[in-house]
């Protein structure tokens, strides 16, 4: 167990066997309020930043579009995931490192056609990306923040963030149920998809994390890297400005889990969400094993 975060490693059971589902991991997101085809490029070439950083080997396989089989990300593989994100109007790819169990490298992107959404809808297309906590242990946090500004550097991104989350794929049954307590332990771990973000997010905030993302137009409303600063007075939080009037907040060296149980509850993390609370993403979700009033708790975690 890190000092910053804990070691979560919930297994499930497939026949005889005993498979990974559920651990501590890195996530960096980014929400485009573009459709695909706008985007298609720089998302490409933002995958291959991150393929660079974490290696050739560390995406092996990669979820169908049409089959739902897995498939291997081998030189055919890639060239098939890259013509489809090329040619469709809208691409969901999903590459792993594993097709069976949850071991830390994983890419994921909802590239939307935001024209077949209705008027009240708020779609985005979305982008994450994942490291195994291994990685930040031996590379160390800096150099993964330098790699989310990497990609935040080729991406055009509305708002994205980056920090720990509980990682697990989206298609096991139950997941969210084992990890209920886990979340309300420790705040400052995100749970991937919980707000079923990409189809109404639009120009909203994903929560407040390690790492903090912002662009237009919530950062012109917030009046830009000074006036947000002015509102930020938490030992080790900064505020970096970026290429086209964007600015990424970061709360500390490390990303941190916090644990109530400790006390630890995350003072920088509560001072940014009151400042950003106006544009933050609540959405009506709920998570298997939450209660309604749970994920009222759960997304106002840093802020009641």
């Amino acid at each position: 167990m890190s000092d910053h975060y804990p070691r979560v490693r919930i297994d499930r059971s497939v026949g005889k066997q005993q498979i990974l589902c559920i651990r501590e991991s890195v996530s960096i997101t980014f929400y485009m309020k573009r459709s695909h085809q706008e985007v298609v490029h720089q998302v490409l070439n933002a995958l291959d930043v991150y393929r660079r950083a974490v290696g050739p080997q560390a995406l092996t396989s990669y979820a169908h579009p049409y089959n739902e089989t897995w498939d291997e990300l081998d030189e055919k593989g890639w060239a098939y995931i890259r013509q489809h994100m090329l040619e469709e109007p809208a691409a969901y790819p999903w590459l792993c490192q594993s097709d069976s169990e949850t071991l830390g490298y994983e890419f994921n992107y909802n590239g939307l056609l935001l024209e077949i959404y209705e008027e009240d809808e708020d779609p985005a297309s979305q982008v994450s990306f994942f490291l195994p906590t291994e990685y930040l242990e031996e590379h160390g946090p800096g150099r993964v923040r330098e790699l989310a500004l990497e990609l935040a550097a080729v991406l055009p991104f509305n708002s994205g963030h980056a920090g720990l989350c509980f990682h697990f794929p989206d298609t096991i049954l139950g997941a969210t149920r084992r990890i209920r307590d886990l979340a309300f332990r420790y705040p400052g771990m995100d749970i991937p998809g919980a707000r079923s973000s990409a189809s109404s997010i639009g120009t909203r905030l994903d929560g407040v994390h390690w790492l903090n993302f912002l662009g237009p137009p919530v950062l012109g409303d917030l009046g830009g890297a000074a006036g947000l600063r002015t509102r930020l007075q938490s030992p080790g939080t900064t505020v970096q400005e970026l290429d086209g009037e964007r600015v990424v907040v970061t709360l500390g060296k490390w990303p941190e889990a916090g644990d109530t149980e400790q006390g630890h509850t995350l003072p920088a993390w509560r001072e940014l969400a009151r400042v950003l609370e106006p544009w933050l993403y609540m959405s009506p979700c709920i998570l298997d094993g939450f209660s309604e009033e749970d994920m009222r708790r759960w997304q106002r975690r840093f802020l009641d």
